[in-house]
Parts: C-alpha cells; sequence; structure tokens
C-alpha cells in the first residue's frame, strides 16, 4: 500500500512541496524542479507500469531541461519587459543624481549623503560640500563614482 501511495503520489507531493519552498525561499530556482517532479507525477500517470529508475532519470531529465533551457529564456524576457529597469537595484537608480559630499574625496574616496543613507563614492580628489554628480557604481566595492557637478 505504502509502495502503491508513492507510485500514484510521491512526484505530486513533492512537485507541490517544492512549489511551496519555492516561495519561502528567494529566488526562482525550486520551482523548476517542482515543474520536474509535477511532469514526471504526469508521466507516472500516463506509464503506470514504468520503473522508478526510468522515473527519476525522466525526473533529472526534466529538471535540467527547465532550469538550463526556459529558466534562461523567461528570465532574459521578465528584463526585457519591465518599465523600471532600477527597480531593487538602488545604486542605480542614483546615477545621475547630485548632491555635496559629506567627506572629502581624498585618495579617490569620500563619502556623500544621498537622501538618508551615507554612499561611499569614489572620484577626483575634491574638498568637503563641493557638489557632484554620480555617473556610474562599482557593486563589487559598493561605492558609487562621482565627478564634480557642472554649475547650474
Amino acid at each position: 500500500m505504502y509502495a502503491a501511495f508513492l507510485d500514484q503520489y510521491g512526484w505530486w507531493t513533492l512537485g507541490i512541496l517544492l512549489l511551496i519552498a519555492e516561495m519561502l525561499v528567494p529566488g526562482i530556482f525550486l520551482m523548476w524542479f517542482g515543474l520536474a517532479a509535477l511532469l514526471t507525477g504526469l508521466l507516472d500517470v500516463l506509464i503506470p507500469s514504468l520503473g522508478w529508475q526510468w522515473q527519476a532519470l525522466f525526473f533529472a531529465i526534466a529538471a535540467v531541461a527547465l532550469v538550463f533551457g526556459v529558466r534562461p529564456l523567461i528570465s532574459r524576457k521578465l528584463e526585457r519587459e519591465t518599465d523600471h529597469p532600477t527597480l531593487n537595484r538602488r545604486m542605480h537608480a542614483l546615477i545621475g543624481q547630485t548632491a555635496n559630499l559629506v567627506n572629502p574625496i581624498t585618495n579617490g574616496h569620500g563619502e556623500v549623503k544621498i537622501g538618508d543613507t551615507l554612499w561611499r563614492v569614489t572620484g577626483p580628489d575634491l574638498p568637503k560640500g563641493a557638489r557632484v554628480r554620480v555617473v556610474s557604481v562599482d557593486e563589487q566595492s559598493m561605492a558609487l563614482h562621482v565627478e564634480p557637478a557642472g554649475e547650474t
């Protein structure tokens, strides 16, 4: 009886549990394994005499195909369709903004306050209070690259 339960509902249960886990874990990764498990459950319904070894092989192939085949296609499509490309990329949203230096830029490093946050900046040496404009970001060092803002 237990084996019959696993044959009939094991893949469905695994698929649903992985989809629930996807909602609890950040990122879109477990969903593909959950969909592969659901597809394997469908295969088990369509071909009930298929051995567990073939089911596991199908699951592995389906998971790899979904992760490396479908996931990149959907990711590219989602990135293209956004009307807010800097959403959840706070540093990139600061490009073009101007502010005054809180700490001078010496030896290429200083600080600026934009909004309620103190940001590390890189750029040419400038005194405290100088007006600067953000031109790019360095995500590796979590710093904004600035240049002197023109007089306006």
